[in-house]
């Protein structure tokens, strides 16, 4: 019976197979396949990775759309072919690469159907593809945006002009020249012009002013993004990456009245459109990257502002509607700069541990002070924060007598914001940051996390002498705190190492856009 089940199961593993058009690749298929004149896309996964099996329906479904444009897409699974994979530089599941002759370069498309469409059919044509009047209409709706220049044939400065931009966006865009008399009668346009053409909004811009490359980049970068549009992991990193504040409506998708409410928040969007960019996030999915912009009830609709750069957010005040009015009023108020950041912090405690608990509303008072700083910025569910804690409690002790001199402090980033005064952001748990006093410069340390290369760090680095107690009644309690804190067995060095499949967990912080909780 087991015997002919798995026959089965083989039998319609070899169908599925079959009719896949995708690619599975090994190491003596996969230098032919790679060789092609045109553009081929290649996933290195492994069976066990849960965002694997997510992209596995839309890189089929691409495959089968690409495959009549003469587009190859392909998977390798690196539990069987690890040699090959090591060779391609995979280090984290699923990896995608585009191969052009043998070359690589690293897949920078949503992992969508239609991304994964869109981005394969932008790296198979030209970078300006040849518009004519008999395929003008069809090269127009050829992808989400498509950004097509009109001009006279001698006007070579506009040509060249509209390349050069393309040449550096076309991984963003679909771009398409034209000099042909029919196509720009039928644009209704008066050369030289650059229109782009959308399929959302209100479908068509049309460039004012000179081309260059200035003017191109601005009204690409203004007209590309929906006016109020849905953000998810998929399309975050092009309003991270768009350089102006990012406003949140926060609001089930299954909320009956959603629409009605991101429909009034419109003319509010297209009012600073170009300097303020608007969307709708599912507050069920997204409820941590709610909070993370410090809306701490989970009262939807809500609203909230950050601004990536900077390192900032402005949240509404929860207890305010989601309105018109109200939204139209604060977004009015930030853009003049009358709305002050929030900073999350906790109370600043009593000082009873050996190691300082700094917190977000003392942050600017403690770096200010004239004494070297070493903080750790940790989370407590962290489990290699958690394991660093005894190390980091000694080196506090050690330095109990010098701390007129030398603050060693914890800073929960769970629960306090770091200050966008700091000038870092913190990417990963734990964290150490050191600044010398009478500097303003803070230094990564990055070195073994034991308390020897601890203390051999603060001693080359700081500029006060920690070595000198504060007093002779400090130096004798510190003489003894240290002699019975190096009693205990010594916390081996954590290693910084990862596997092939990245870092565990803990190791990592949320990403800046979180994916959805597991319902």
């Amino acid at each position: 019976m087991r015997t002919t089940a798995f026959a089965l199961a083989a039998a319609l593993a070899a169908v599925a197979s079959a009719s896949s058009d995708v690619h599975d690749l090994t190491k003596d298929s996969f230098p032919a396949f790679v060789e092609g004149e045109s553009p081929s896309l290649v996933e290195f996964f492994a069976p066990w990775c849960g965002h694997c099996k997510a992209l596995a329906p839309h890189y089929e479904e691409a495959a089968t759309i690409l495959k009549k444009d003469g587009i190859n897409i392909a998977k390798v699974d690196c539990t069987v072919e690890s040699e090959l994979c090591s060779s391609q530089g995979v280090n984290g599941y699923p990896t995608l690469k585009v191969f052009r002759k043998g070359v690589a370069s690293d897949y920078s498309g949503t992992r969508k159907t239609d991304g994964i469409v869109s981005y394969m059919k932008k790296q198979s044509l030209p970078a300006v593809s040849e518009v004519t009047a008999d395929n003008h209409g069809e090269f127009k709706t050829a992808d989400k945006v498509v950004l097509v220049a009109y001009a006279d044939a001698s006007d070579s400065k506009t040509q060249k002009t509209f390349k050069d931009f393309a040449d550096v966006y076309r991984d963003d865009y679909l771009f398409g020249l034209t000099t042909d008399a029919a196509a720009i009668a039928e644009a209704g346009v008066t050369p030289p012009a650059v229109v782009m053409y959308k399929s959302f909004d209100e479908g068509r811009n049309e460039l004012e002013g000179d081309i260059t490359d200035d003017s191109l980049f601005l009204f690409a970068k203004e007209h590309s993004v929906p006016l109020l549009d849905e953000i998810s992991p998929d399309n975050f990193a092009t309003y991270a990456e768009a350089g102006i504040p990012l406003a949140y409506i926060f609001v089930p998708s299954t909320d009956p009245k959603r629409a009605e409410i991101v429909k009034a928040i419109e003319p509010v969007a297209r009012e600073h459109k170009g300097k303020i960019n608007f969307v709708w996030i599912d507050a069920n999915k997204f409820a941590d990257h709610a909070k993370s912009l410090n809306l701490q009830e989970p009262t939807w609709p809500a609203f909230a502002i950050q601004n990536i750069q900077e390192m900032t957010k402005f949240p509404l005040d929860q207890s305010k509607p989601v309105d018109h009015d109200t939204v139209a009023a604060f977004v009015s108020d930030f853009a003049a700069g009358k709305v002050s950041p929030s900073i999350k912090s906790q109370k600043a405690p009593v000082q009873d541990e050996p190691v300082f608990v700094l917190v977000a509303d003392e942050f600017d008072k403690v770096v200010a002070e004239d004494k070297d700083l070493l903080v750790e910025f940790y989370a407590p569910w962290c489990g290699h924060c958690k394991k660093l804690k005894p190390t980091w409690d000694t080196l506090g002790e050690r330095y109990a007598n010098v701390k007129s001199k030398l603050t060693v402090a914890k800073f929960d980033a769970t629960e306090n914001d770091v200050p966008s005064s700091a000038g870092f952001r913190v990417a990963g748990f734990p964290t150490i940051k050191f600044k010398a006093a009478g500097s303003t410069e803070w230094i990564s340390y990055e070195g073994d996390r034991s308390l020897d290369s601890l203390v051999e760090f603060l001693e080359a680095n700081a500029t006060n002498d920690i070595n000198e107690p504060d007093s002779a009644e400090a130096e004798l309690d510190g003489e003894s705190e240290v002699k019975s804190g190096r009693h205990d067995e010594l916390v081996r060095p954590l290693s910084l190492s990862c596997p092939p499949s990245g870092c565990p967990r803990g190791r990592r912080l949320t990403r800046p856009f979180p994916h959805p909780r597991a319902q």
